[in-house]
């Protein structure tokens, strides 16, 4: 029994020792030690969390901009005029305009994971595979197939390169597929497909 309680004491007295090595470690790290270790911390939950971002839809209108991820939250909007499920940026645009990200009911209770808010902070990259994007603008819907050419878009207000087709979307709006340098020569069939079962035409 006290050989028992012995190895009991030995065996604690190891223990704290331990723990005050271990707590001695931590309290001389540098800050700026201590910054990178928590920088990668940060990133790996960020890592680890799943975005939406294989499309991203974005409407102008009555001087907000409205932004998704969303195929059904967007074109309810595009119905209605209105999402349930919101977050507001109020004079946070380009231009001082509000921002809205409409949100599905599964994200509005979220702080991080939404791919809309990821995706317009360019703090991630809408997915290379299989993307799909909408920007509705003055009138004009403009269809992407590619990021870097809804951020290259995003930033200059134009696109150099582009197939337009009059008339063609819902309510007889016109139609700009977004094209860049690799593709500029190309009817994009495979884009134009893709819009038309986006919106039932």
């Amino acid at each position: 029994m006290s050989n028992k309680f012995s190895r009991f004491r030995i065996a604690a007295v190891c223990s704290t020792f331990v723990s005050v090595l271990l707590v001695s470690g931590c309290e001389t790290m540098t800050f700026n030690d201590q910054k990178t270790k928590i920088k990668k911390i940060e990133e790996t939950e960020v890592a680890s969390i799943s975005y939406n971002v294989d499309d991203y839809y974005e409407v102008e209108h009555e001087g907000r901009n409205y932004i998704f991820d969303d195929k059904h939250t967007y074109l309810s909007f595009l119905s209605v005029g209105e999402t349930p499920y919101r977050l507001t940026r109020i004079g946070a645009g380009k231009n001082g305009e509000t921002i809205v990200f409409g949100l599905t009911k599964r994200d509005k209770k979220k702080t991080n994971g939404i791919g809309s808010i990821m995706m317009y902070d360019n703090a991630i990259e809408g997915s290379s595979e299989e993307f799909y994007a909408e920007i509705y603008r003055e009138g004009r819907i403009y269809v992407f197939d590619n990021w870097k050419d809804v951020q290259s878009f995003r930033s200059v207000g134009e696109a150099p390169y582009r197939y337009t087709d009059i008339g063609s979307g819902p309510d007889g709006k016109t139609v700009v597929y977004v094209l860049n340098k690799a593709n500029k020569k190309v009817r994009p069939d495979a884009l134009i497909s893709r819009f038309r079962a986006v919106h039932h035409l």
